[in-house]
C-alpha cells in the first residue's frame, strides 16, 4: 500500500467476511466482545419464567387461547430458529394447542420471503407444523385502525395479531440509525403497521429530528412514537435477545414490553457505544455482513454508523455484499435514479408535502453524502448501478485506500475501520 506498513482487517462481509489490507496506524473499532451464554435453551426458558419485568409468560396466558408471536423478517439477523423452539414449548405446555398459534412475519414494508427462505429463518419443522403468515401493510384487509399517536399520524396494525388473545414480540436488540434501538416496539411498528403509518413515523421531519439517531430512545420522536403504536396493541409478552458477532445470544430480555426493552438496550449500548477523540479523513466499514448486507437499502445503515465519525467532506468506503440488489421492488432505487446529486434528492425529501414510501432509507443516504463521499465495494450490483444510486463504485479497497492517500499528499489522511459496521456505534466524544 505506496509502500506503507500495513494490517489485515477482517470486515463483516456476506456469510465469509472480507479480508483486506489498511495502513497499519488505522484505528480499527469494534464492539467490546461479549461471550455467548453457555446454555442458550435454558437461558430462554429460564427468561420465560423468570421475566426481566413482570410475571412469567405462563401466568399471563390461559388454556384455549389464541396466540400470534411476531418474528423478524429475513433482514435481520435475530435467530428465530433458536428462541421460537423454548417459546413455542412454554404456550404448548400452558395449555395453548399448536392449530391456535400463529407465526406472523413481521416485513414492515418489506418483500415477502420465500417459502426456501422461511424454512432456513424459522427451521422446517415450525413451517411444517405451525401457521405462518406474512404481514402486508398495503392490504387494507389485514389492518384495523386504532386510533392516532400524539403526533397526529394514524396506527394500522395487523388484524391477525390484534383479533388474538395472546400477542407475543419477538426481536433482536442492535443499534439502530433513526430508533435509536431495534427490537422493543419496533415489533409493531413499522414491522406489523400499515404503509401509511410507516410513512408518517419514517417522515422527512421525524427523520431530521436531531435526536433520530443511533442509541437514543427518550427524545427520540421516532422511537417514542413506535412505544405509543406498540402500547396501544397492548402486547402480553416481549421476547428480545443480544447477540454478539458469532450470532451467539449474550442477553435474553424478556416480560414487560418497555422495561424488558430498555434493560436490554442498556445491555447492548455497554458494548456497542465506543468514543473517539475526533472524526477520522477516511472511514472503512461493513455492513455487518449476512444477512444486514443483502441490499443496497439496508447498506445505508452502515453508511449512516461511519457518518457518526467521518469528518465533514471526509470520504466513507463501505463493504456490502448487495446480493438482493438495489433492490427491484419498493421506491428506494427510483428514488435515487431520478435525482441528480444528493443535495436535489434531499431537497426534493424535505420538500412540503412529498410522500413516497423508502423516502426515510434515500434520505439519511443523501444526508450522509452531503456530509462525506461514500464507495462501494459490492458483488451484487453493478459500477453503472452504484452510481445510478448516486454513490462511487470500489472494485477493490486496498485500490481506492491508495488513491485517497496519494490524493492527500504530505497530509497523512486518519483512518478508521468499523469491521462489524453498524453493530459498532462509534461517536465522538
Amino acid at each position: 500500500m505506496n509502500g506503507t506498513a500495513v494490517k489485515r482487517v477482517h470486515l463483516a462481509y456476506g456469510k465469509t467476511g472480507l479480508e483486506v489490507e489498511v495502513p497499519a496506524d488505522a484505528v480499527v473499532l469494534e464492539p467490546r466482545y461479549v461471550p455467548g451464554l453457555p446454555d442458550e435453551p435454558a437461558a430462554l426458558i429460564e427468561a420465560l419464567r423468570r421475566p426481566t419485568a413482570g410475571p412469567p409468560l405462563r401466568e399471563r396466558v390461559r388454556p384455549g387461547q389464541r396466540a400470534v408471536i411476531v418474528h423478524t423478517d429475513i433482514s435481520r439477523a435475530t435467530p428465530n430458529e433458536r428462541i421460537l423452539p423454548p417459546l413455542l414449548t412454554e404456550l404448548e405446555a400452558a395449555g395453548i394447542r399448536r392449530p391456535d398459534i400463529t407465526l406472523l412475519n413481521a416485513l414492515g414494508t418489506h418483500r415477502p420471503q420465500t417459502p426456501e427462505e422461511l424454512r432456513a429463518m424459522l427451521g422446517p419443522d415450525i413451517v411444517a407444523n405451525y401457521r405462518c403468515l406474512q404481514h402486508d401493510g398495503n392490504d387494507d384487509k389485514q389492518l384495523v385502525s386504532l386510533g392516532t399517536t400524539r403526533f397526529g399520524h394514524p396506527v394500522r396494525v395487523n388484524r391477525h395479531y390484534m383479533e388474538a388473545d395472546v400477542r407475543i414480540l419477538t426481536g433482536f436488540i442492535e443499534p439502530h440509525f433513526f430508533a435509536g434501538f431495534s427490537g422493543g416496539p419496533k415489533g409493531v411498528l413499522p414491522s406489523i403497521a400499515g404503509a401509511e403509518s410507516v410513512l408518517h413515523n419514517h417522515g422527512a421531519k421525524m427523520i431530521a429530528h436531531p435526536k433520530a439517531t443511533w442509541g437514543i430512545t427518550r427524545g427520540n420522536p421516532i422511537w417514542e412514537e413506535m412505544l405509543e403504536a406498540a402500547t396501544m396493541t397492548r402486547p402480553t409478552f416481549l421476547l428480545n435477545v443480544a447477540m454478539n458477532r458469532d450470532r451467539q445470544i449474550t442477553g435474553v430480555f424478556t416480560g414487560d414490553l418497555e422495561a424488558a426493552h430498555a434493560a436490554g438496550t442498556r445491555f447492548v449500548a455497554d458494548s456497542a457505544m465506543v468514543p473517539v477523540p475526533e472524526p477520522f479523513d477516511i472511514v472503512v466499514t461493513s455492513n455487518s455482513g449476512y444477512p444486514l448486507d443483502l441490499n443496497l437499502y439496508q447498506t445505508v445503515k452502515g453508511m449512516s454508523a461511519a457518518a457518526q465519525v467521518v469528518r465533514p467532506g471526509g470520504t466513507i468506503i463501505i463493504a456490502s455484499q448487495c446480493w438482493d440488489g438495489i433492490p427491484e421492488h419498493g421506491a428506494f432505487g427510483r428514488l435515487l435514479a431520478e435525482a441528480r446529486s444528493p443535495e436535489e434528492l434531499l431537497a426534493r425529501i424535505e420538500a412540503p408535502g412529498f410522500e413516497s414510501p423508502d423516502q426515510w432509507q434515500a434520505q439519511v443516504q443523501a444526508r450522509v453524502q452531503t456530509k462525506a463521499r461514500v464507495y462501494v465495494h459490492c458483488e451484487g450490483l453493478t459500477p453503472e448501478q452504484i452510481r445510478r444510486c448516486l454513490l462511487e463504485p470500489c472494485p477493490r479497497i486496498e485500490d481506492t485506500l491508495d488513491e485517497l492517500i496519494r490524493r492527500a499528499g504530505d497530509r497523512r489522511p486518519t483512518i478508521c475501520v468499523l469491521p462489524e459496521g453498524p453493530l459498532t456505534v462509534a461517536y465522538v466524544r
